[in-house]
């Protein structure tokens, strides 16, 4: 071989495609989105030439099939097998190995608003869509990121990536890694959920509690959706693969150290500023700058108040006094009343008992009434100054809340900030004028307010009771209870019989209003006297017989026994016979037996003396004829004595 061929062979070794190749691949990555027709038709035309040169090839071989080519390539190659080694090794480390289904690092060369380019060091460059990076607004060129190898080639020659897969594959690694670290991570917010939020984190969707959003209480989730936040896994649940992750837990540390801080300048009495964090049914809870106090309800205002969103509302910024606190427990209580003076201190200096306020009912209960007379000045209405009567009642018969009432006050002690009223000093007393308005002997319409045992408390007027025994109220019923004459809210007839002015009791009547009927009864139902009655009640004791005129009398057991033998029944009407009569016990004994045992011993009676005449008419016709028998006829006589004396025995 001449030394120049050797001189154009080394030349053509020396400039090796690699640097070449390593060009095309820029400028394919580079061109191939924007000139990807043009691409095409370039390709084609070599296409063309090549199955031309491939013809003249076969053309050419089937000449020169005797030809040695062996002998030809000998002695032509001028690099040792190390030189040849090192440029394959250099060739090979320009471009990656690469196969589909892998997960690599790329970098990131340029993005737009769809799409973003990844380097991988493959000769061409893949495209991710632009919302696979929603969860990272701030990607930028430049920043390496994970890329999942769907196609090295699609049917228009480009690389597919995904950073979705990619971050699924590695993303349960990754979330374990960061509970383990403590690591802080980013996450975007897809939608709500019941309870909290859905998180997008390393392309897992990860559950986040609303108490876990920020450290004061979320009252709109909708706002988050959408955001990109930091986050702490803070829960993971390898069975069902849940994951729960907080953006609290970023905050609390650094929160919990100024609120140490604060609490250690903390003293009684301080006065400082906060603003209300949640307003709930029994007080308010203030934040006052990374520390939250709670305001009681009842250290909201020095009047009553039934919720404390009648005082305060929500992000109100208040000026509040510490009252006390817990270093362990750190809990803070709060007042806001404690800033203005209390109102007894400007109560008037002139108030005394006896004079007349006006307030509103507060408080009601079963015991009395709490009336406001100024804001957090009250003062007790017991239910026994609500009205003169004595009958026990409720004070909400009186008053209710909202009313609006003028009272008397009856104490008054500024020291303990007591005060006592009352509103049926405002009327004149019922009892003082008892003697003329309800003398003995009148007679009034009273309302049934009670009953016991022994008899019925009924109202004839507000504050003027009385009280008429079970004996009063009928002349000729036997009752029982009061429950069977009348029944309580009914109104009933009545009669003074007696005044007790000093303990404030009436003694009154509701049978004295007719004439006693048992002066007419004795003449009625005198005794032997027989009447139709009617069984109304069987007892053991014997039975209660209705008689006439709505009398009542008593049978017993052995008075009930019918002619036949049986009992009567009840419901039953039978004829009898007043066998006892007591006016002043009011009391009738009857019996229906007596009716026919009394005919059948008068029956008897006469029998009797019918056979004693008889007896004696014998008698005498034997002491006559004694002279004139024999001894033969003793033995008869004396059989007829036996007889007649059997027969008396018989009559006895």
């Amino acid at each position: 071989m001449t030394e120049e061929k050797k001189k154009d062979l080394e030349q053509e070794v020396v400039e090796t495609p690699v640097q070449d190749e390593k060009n095309e691949v820029v400028a394919e990555t580079t061109e191939a989105p924007v000139e990807e027709t043009a691409a095409e038709e370039k390709a084609e035309a070599p296409k063309a030439e090549a199955k031309k040169e491939k013809k003249a090839v076969e053309t050419t071989a089937e000449a020169d099939a005797d030809f040695d080519w062996d002998s030809l390539e000998e002695g032509r190659d001028a690099y040792s097998e190390k030189e040849r080694g090192s440029l394959e090794d250099l060739y090979n480390n320009t471009l990656n190995t690469v196969t589909e289904k892998e997960v690599l690092e790329g970098k990131v060369i340029s993005l737009n608003k769809r799409e973003v380019v990844v380097d991988i060091g493959y000769k061409s460059d893949g495209i991710v869509s632009l919302n696979e990076f929603r969860y990272n607004p701030e990607l930028t060129v430049g920043d390496k990121v994970d890329v999942y190898i769907e196609s090295l080639e699609d049917k228009k020659g480009q690389m597919i990536l995904s950073h979705k897969k990619a971050r699924a594959t590695r993303s349960w690694e990754r979330v374990n890694e960061s509970l383990e670290n403590d690591e802080i991570i980013k996450g975007y917010i897809k939608c709500r959920t019941k309870g909290g939020m859905i998180v997008d984190v390393f392309g897992i969707e990860a559950f986040l509690p609303g108490s876990q959003i920020d450290v004061k209480p979320i009252r709109d989730y909708d706002v988050y959706v959408g955001k990109t936040m930091e986050f702490k896994v803070v829960k993971i649940n390898h069975e069902y693969r849940n994951v729960v992750v907080s953006h609290k837990a970023l905050i609390e540390a650094e929160l919990e150290q100024q609120k140490k801080e604060i609490i250690a300048k903390l003293e009684k009495g301080q006065v400082l500023e906060g603003t209300v964090k949640n307003v709930t049914s029994y007080g308010v809870f203030m934040d006052l700058g990374g520390v939250d106090g709670l305001i009681h309800i009842t250290d909201l205002s020095w009047g009553r108040i039934s919720h404390p969103s009648e005082i305060v509302e929500l992000d109100q910024k208040l000026n509040v006094v510490i009252l006390d606190f817990d270093d362990d427990k750190k809990r803070i209580a709060l007042g806001l009343k404690q800033l203005t003076p209390h109102p007894w201190d400007n109560l008037d200096s002139e108030l005394k008992v006896g004079d007349k306020v006006k307030g509103k009912v507060v408080v009601i209960a079963d015991y009395g009434a709490f009336v406001e007379i100024a804001p957090g000045v009250e003062g007790l209405i017991h239910v026994s100054e609500m009205s003169w009567s004595q009958h026990l009642r409720s004070a909400q018969d009186f008053l209710s809340v909202g009313d609006e009432v003028e009272a008397a006050i009856l104490t008054l002690d500024r020291d303990e900030r007591k005060m006592s009223l009352g509103i049926k000093q405002l009327k004149e007393d019922p009892w003082s004028k008892i003697d003329t308005e309800y003398a003995v002997g009148s007679k009034h319409a009273a309302k049934v307010r009670n009953f016991t045992n022994f008899g019925v408390f009924v109202e004839i007027t507000e504050g003027v009771d009385g009280l008429i025994h079970i004996s009063d109220l009928s002349w000729t019923k036997k009752i029982k209870h009061p429950s069977e004459f009348t029944a309580i809210g009914e109104e009933i007839e009545v009669v003074v019989l007696d005044i007790d002015k000093d303990n404030r009791r009436l003694s009154l009547g509701h049978k004295q209003l007719e004439e006693n009927p048992w002066d007419v009864f004795e003449t009625i139902f005198t005794a032997d006297s027989i009447h139709e009655g009617t069984v109304v009640e069987l007892m053991d004791k014997g039975a209660v017989i209705a008689l006439p005129y709505g009398v009542e009398g008593f049978a017993t057991p052995r008075h009930l026994v019918k002619e036949d033998g049986t009992s009567v029944k009840q419901d039953e009407k039978l004829d009898f016979k007043v066998i006892e009569f007591n006016k002043s016990a009011k009391r009738i004994i009857v019996s229906h037996s007596r009716i026919f045992e009394d005919v059948k011993r008068a029956a008897e009676g006469e029998q009797r003396k019918a056979q004693k005449s008889t007896n004696k008419r014998a008698m005498k016709t034997v002491s006559d004829n004694i002279e004139k028998t024999t001894l033969g006829d003793v033995s008869d006589l004396a059989a007829l004595k036996k007889q007649m004396e059997q027969e008396e025995k018989k009559d006895k």
